[in-house]
């Protein structure tokens, strides 16, 4: 009965001998009785001569009846139980009230066919949702959008069409989980793109009920932006292919060397120049293994097209990937697409710097890119036919990394069909005076000044070991001429800037007398210990110590160098 008290009639249940049984909150409030007092008496008894007998004895009733000045109409209904009528049910109100709901359903009855103009007269396509998601209208616009009828929308949820690819994504799911509008690019089942911008509409408790899509078919504007996204990437590949263009010129001047060693390996820089094999450049950091690179590029066949570089050990691999291969623009228009090295050094140069850090799962995907000369962005499954050619870096023993599963070997035989190795600084100490003039005659020039190096201080930077390469001498030169005052740079300016220990360090470094013999010995097994650390291999270790091969395995051993 406590349900019964929610509903806004009046309800009464009598039995067949017509004595009543039940009596909700409404009904006794209407009848003027307390329901414990009429429970359980007679109908008549309780309401003497309010209802006729042709009233009584009708299973099936609509009737009125004046109580305590008020008129009411009521139904009468049986009620069964077990398959069996077991009484009756009267369900009542006033008459005042009734003809003002028959009002508000006409009024209801207005509006709704107000909106359904409204509807199917509205330029953009609409859809409406309660506030759980489900359909409750669409447009004949929408409909058609969404390739579907309207009776097979309304009553689903948003999340259903979704995950069926009705549309994708769907903007109402958003709304309902950020708790505020969205506009966003929608596609639908039938390949439209919609340009959808959702609103949800709140209770006075700020609750969604609603939530009001309204949308626009944008198809052609979206392949009109699809041609100027292209077009965007293409200009971008041409900036940075000028750019290299633009320093061409400068790159066999800033390649300064006095060396035979470096002679040696320009004679074999332009001499690879001249074909397509793949080349792998090997060296430590600050070595110029770019420039190197750089110079093939410019010497080949390829020199009027782009030459792309990307550092393989400076970005996580995801972003790794995305610059090699692309990114495909989503259907959405959320995803903007963008054009991979490999796509834009087309028909030029690419240049992998600290191959030695690509991931295995990426190496697989270049070697591909290599045996079928066609790259897919990530996202699409359109391929696109690339003519590269790659040039790779390392500063390691490659094929260490091969033997401990980490580089593939396939892909290194590929790289290394001609390998150069460009010796450190402190292996070609003939160059290190004419780089540090070379140097400063750029920085006097970029700043209107004409500062010099001191004989004695070129002499002790000559002797320092550089592990950081060219890149450091640059880097102490350009330090020292910006914070020196005078034009002259002696050894003090470098003692300032510089560790102690610069100007008193030695190739060789003698702490004791020892008997020369033993001296020979000791530092023989160091020289060999650090080449085995930094070289790896005995092929390398005998072209840098300038020894056969035969000479190094046998020292080793005999020393016991692993």
């Amino acid at each position: 009965m406590e349900i019964l008290d929610l509903l806004p009639f009046g309800v009464v249940f009598i039995d067949l001998n017509w004595k009543i049984v039940g009596v909700n909150r409404n009904a006794a409030d209407m009848l003027r009785r307390e329901a414990t007092a009429i429970v359980n008496l007679h109908w008549n008894d309780a309401f003497p001569d309010l209802l006729t007998e042709e009233i009584m004895n009708d299973a099936k009733a609509v009737f009125r009846f004046e109580y305590g000045g008020e008129e009411y109409i009521v139904q009468k209904v049986p009620y069964p139980s077990n398959k069996r009528v077991e009484g009756h049910v009267f369900i009542f109100n006033c008459v005042p009230f009734l003809e003002e709901v028959t009002k508000e359903l006409d009024v209801y009855n207005d509006l709704n066919l107000d909106l359904k103009a409204v509807f199917d007269a509205s330029y953009d396509d609409l859809h409406v949702t309660d506030g759980r998601g489900i359909t409750l209208r669409v447009s004949p616009g929408c409909a058609e959008s969404m390739g579907h009828k309207e009776s097979e929308l309304i009553g689903k949820s948003v999340y259903q069409l979704e995950k069926e690819g009705v549309f994708n994504p769907s903007a109402t799911r958003q709304v309902l989980e950020k708790n505020e509008k969205v506009s966003m690019v929608q596609t639908t089942k039938s390949g439209r793109r919609l340009m959808v911008a959702a609103t949800p509409i709140r209770d006075e408790q700020g609750q969604i009920i609603r939530v009001v899509n309204a949308s626009r078919d944008i198809t052609e504007e979206s392949q009109l932006q699809t041609e100027l996204e292209r077009l965007k990437q293409l200009t971008e590949g041409y900036r940075k292919e000028i750019m290299n263009l633009r320093t061409k010129d400068e790159l066999e001047h800033k390649l300064v060397f006095r060396s035979d060693k470096m002679e040696k390996v320009m004679v074999l820089v332009r001499k690879i120049s001249e074909v397509d094999s793949g080349v792998l450049i090997i060296g430590d950091f600050g070595v110029g293994k770019e420039l190197v690179a750089s110079l093939i590029h410019k010497w080949s066949a390829r020199s009027e097209k782009p030459f792309i570089s990307v550092n393989c050990g400076a970005v996580p691999e995801a972003v790794l990937e995305t610059d090699l291969f692309g990114l495909e623009r989503d259907a959405s228009g959320v995803r903007e697409g963008k054009f991979g090295a490999l796509e834009m050094a087309n028909d030029g140069t690419l240049f992998l710097d600290e191959v030695e850090a690509m991931p295995l799962t990426l190496q697989a995907k270049l070697m591909q890119v290599i045996h079928e000369k066609m790259i897919f962005r990530i996202g699409s499954q359109r391929p696109i036919p690339v003519n590269v050619r790659i040039v790779a870096s390392t500063r390691i023993d490659l094929e260490d990394s091969i033997q401990s599963g980490q580089f593939r070997k396939d892909l290194y035989f590929q790289l290394n069909i001609v390998s150069i190795p460009i010796p450190s600084l402190k292996d070609r100490r003939e160059d290190i005076i004419p780089l540090i003039v070379y140097f400063t005659g750029q920085l006097n020039q970029n700043y209107g000044v004409n500062k010099k190096f001191s004989p004695s201080l070129l002499k002790k930077m000559q002797q320092y070991s550089w592990p950081g390469n060219v890149r450091e001498l640059q880097n102490v030169v350009e330090r020292l001429f910006v914070t020196a005052e005078d034009d002259w740079i002696e050894t003090e300016h470098m003692q300032n800037q510089y560790p102690a220990g610069f100007s008193k360090q030695k190739i060789v470094q003698v702490n004791e007398i020892i008997p020369l013999k033993k001296a020979t010995a000791l530092l023989e097994i160091e020289l060999l210990e650090m080449s085995r650390k930094r070289y790896g291999s005995s092929t390398k270790i005998a072209e840098v110590l300038g020894v056969n091969q035969s000479t190094i395995v046998r020292k080793m051993n005999k020393n016991n160098v692993k």
